[in-house]
């Protein structure tokens, strides 16, 4: 096998071995920031003091000869709807310029005690509501694999950065797809665990019952040291239950005799070469000793019209607080209260947040509640028994992470309704609340990344990310590379 050691380990190792110290390894990584940014618009504020003065911390405790934690000194970068105490968080919305929070998120408590160095917030799109991370105020991140191209939304930018080797890890936050869509695009690893796994406490809200925060890796170790260090019970949310087992624990183990599933439905409306690279690791699986069973899941169709009628009606609800009073954007001129409210909201949301507010009020309101918002609740319980009937004849299930490869920058904006469509293997998994890893595959024949995501029942991330581990250890680096750009250590 050629194994693929995952960065985070090799930089640890640096650290320790005193081949460079932590100020320097910082420095690497906010020099190539600034020299790759503004071809990437990876990140939307860098944090190079915060990022120093942990630096400097980590310097102090190994010239102590103090042993080092796993994610210690280790330089990442948080989605901008992670909670920062006192950094400027603005989930890429006009409405939340300047708006700095005066607590962190729970997964920013776990990882800064851990003097994980934050090199800065990234892009994605506005409110996490987009495939392509274009509904930014900030503009789009490109994908380091080809700039012409998206990186992928919503967390755009931390797959760009983590891809373009301008951030070793990042988290991002998943509730249709967000972490392994711009994952698969650009080349790298995504974790979306399992709704509860992680908690939510700090994420500023899109849609509660979806919305997952989780690791981008360029491996899939990195992805499970990244799991295990921020997936502890939390009283904070109220939906916390934490993981199960330790998934850097469980990575060696043998997968000769699992079942691996393949759901036919996956597989219509996907590209020949997308559809081409999955069955190809399937083989690759059988060869590892896995068995592929393939099976019928009809459930699937009503997936992606059940998530947005779902996601949209949450949304209205979440984002009535941004209104100019309390925080955020306040339009500069208007004749009362009522104005200002109606002011601020149209000038500080951008149009594509509008339209999600203004479907999620209609499926809500009086007229309409029984014939959609209630319909697809009883579906979204449907997809979920759909899904527990398929484990009972399979560990795993494989599936494309997306129908196609990283598409040319402007595609999203001139034709939403087809962008909305990139999300049709994804959505499945949030809304049964299951835990799902996007690793990649192969490339297509222009040189983009192809991705497939493993995905497992509840609170088995440890079992996907083994299976996804032993993957990669097989096909070796040729598909596990990111361009040659950025730091190499």
């Amino acid at each position: 096998m050629n194994k693929n050691e995952g960065k985070i380990s090799r930089i640890s190792r640096s650290l320790m071995n005193k081949e460079y110290s932590c100020t320097e390894i910082t420095n690497k990584y906010l020099s190539e920031i600034e020299k790759l940014n503004p071809q990437l618009n990876a990140y939307v504020n860098v944090t190079a003091e915060e990022a120093l003065n942990t630096a400097k911390k980590v310097d102090e405790k190994i010239a102590k000869g103090e042993k080092l934690l796993p994610l210690e000194g280790i330089p990442m970068t948080l989605k901008d709807n992670i909670s920062t105490k006192g950094i400027e968080t603005t989930c890429c919305s006009k409405i939340l310029e300047g708006y700095k929070p005066i607590y962190n998120a729970t997964v920013w408590d776990a990882l800064s005690r851990c003097n994980a160095v934050l090199l800065g917030k990234t892009n994605m799109d506005e409110f996490a509501m987009g495939s392509s991370c274009e509904t930014s105020c900030f503009g789009g991140a490109k994908n380091p694999h080809n700039t012409n191209h998206v990186a992928g939304g919503s967390s755009g930018g931390v797959a760009s950065a983590v891809g373009g080797n301008i951030a070793a890890y990042g988290l991002g936050s998943d509730t249709g797809g967000s972490i392994r869509q711009p994952a698969s695009f650009c080349g790298i690893v995504g974790l979306k665990p399992t709704y509860g796994a992680v908690s939510r406490y700090g994420l500023i809200a899109y849609a509660s019952s979806l919305d997952q925060i989780g690791p981008i890796t360029t491996s899939v170790e990195d992805a499970a040291i990244v799991f295990d260090a921020i997936s502890d019970y939390d009283s904070m949310d109220s939906t916390s239950q934490g993981r199960r087992q330790n998934a850097t624990d469980s990575l060696k183990n043998p997968i000769k005799g699992m079942k691996i599933g393949i759901a036919r439905e996956y597989l219509d409306g996907i590209r020949d070469d997308v559809k081409s690279a999955v069955l190809d690791a399937a083989k690759v699986y059988e060869q590892l000793g896995a068995e592929i069973v393939y099976f019928d899941l009809p459930a699937l169709k009503f997936a992606l019209p059940v998530y947005y009628i779902i996601a949209c009606a949450e949304a209205s609800s979440n984002l009535g607080r941004y209104d100019g009073i309390r925080y955020g954007y306040k339009t500069p001129k208007y004749n009362d209260v009522n104005d200002m409210i109606c002011k601020t909201r149209s000038e500080g949301f951008g149009r594509e947040v509008q339209r999600r507010i203004l479907l999620g009020t209609y499926v809500l309101s009086a007229g309409y509640y029984d014939a959609y918002y209630k319909k697809a609740q009883n579906l979204r319980g449907a997809i979920v028994k759909a899904f527990k009937n398929a484990f009972e004849q399979c560990d795993l299930m494989l599936a494309p992470t997306v129908p196609m490869t990283a598409f040319e920058c402007g595609k999203a904006v001139s034709d939403p309704i087809e962008t909305y469509l990139t999300d049709i293997c994804t959505v499945p998994v949030n809304i049964a609340g299951l835990p799902a890893v996007s690793l990649p595959c192969g490339f297509n024949s222009k040189g983009m990344p192809i991705g497939m995501q493993l995905i497992g029942n509840s609170f088995c991330e440890h079992m996907v990310l083994n299976a996804a581990y032993q993957y990669e250890q097989s096909v070796g680096a040729d598909i596990f590379k990111t361009p040659d750009v950025g730091v190499s250590l």
